[in-house]
């Protein structure tokens, strides 16, 4: 993504007039890829089901993502036309940073929305197991529904999660592994957004802090390996490791102190 946005804007004589060209397509591709996972993997859990007699789902899916993508560039556009080429003698592309700090919008949109449809998962799949062995009467399925409540507290509390420590790691992310402008910013945010649903949509629990971690690292490597900030990248490397250990060691603890507190 970022190799393309400096090959078909940055590089090029007119980077503003090319900004305000391709951006939209940009816009389209976020407004596609949310639309078909929303229509693929997310409406059957509210009992909706979109069907054009195309066959296939995902053949159904294509013409109305394809709609949706280019109404969210149309809007994307209308946005653009406000903003006016103001030169700077100590940017060239300041300009053009502006409009992609339009882009930035939809593409952190689009994070939002794969930031939901995967850590909420991975946060509430286990209380949704726990509740339907409850109802059952103790007996374990093999797959456990979704009651809305438990969707409504994930939620709640990813937003409270962000807003009381979730700063620190958007601080890290967001200025300590490289420099990032809303270009690179959007060649980031895409890119992890785009790898967080698919592996939504394939059930794949992934952690979206490792993947746009992965993104930021992405867009340092395509500019040197001397615009990273390798103490910081090595410090979270170190963290993942201790991490998994550290998880796993606490649920064996709290397992063994919640059965002896409750079993008879």
């Amino acid at each position: 993504l970022l190799m393309s946005v400096k090959t078909l804007i940055l590089d090029t004589d007119d980077p503003f007039r090319r900004a305000k060209r391709f951006i939209p397509i940009y816009m389209w591709m976020v407004g596609f890829m949310i639309s078909m996972v929303t229509l693929l993997k997310g409406l059957k859990h509210i009992g909706l089901d979109v069907d054009l007699g195309l066959g296939s789902k995902f053949a159904n899916a294509i013409p109305i993502s394809f709609a949706i993508g280019l109404v969210v560039a149309v809007f994307g556009a209308y946005l653009l036309r406000g903003i006016k080429e103001e030169p700077d003698e100590d940017n060239r592309f300041y300009s053009v940073e502006r409009v992609f700090a339009v882009l930035m919008v939809f593409t952190a949109c689009s994070m939002a929305f794969a930031h939901g449809s995967n850590d909420v998962a991975n946060a509430v799949g286990p209380l949704a197991a726990i509740v339907s062995t409850v109802e059952s009467g103790g007996e374990i399925a093999a797959k456990s529904a979704m009651p809305w409540w438990i969707l409504l507290i994930g939620g709640i509390g990813i937003v409270v999660g962000l807003a009381t420590y979730g700063w620190r790691v958007i601080r890290t992310v967001g200025t300590k592994i490289t420099e990032l402008t809303p270009s690179r910013g959007f060649a980031a945010e895409l890119g992890a957004a785009s790898t967080v649903v698919v592996a939504s949509a394939t059930g794949l629990p992934i952690s979206t802090t490792h993947t746009l971690v992965g993104a930021v690292l992405g867009v340092g490597f395509a500019r040197g390996i001397a615009a990273l900030n390798l103490r910081v990248i090595g410090n979270i490397f170190l963290s993942w490791i201790i991490t998994l250990p550290a998880g796993a060691g606490l649920a064996i603890l709290f397992f063994f102190l919640f059965k002896g507190i409750f079993s008879p």
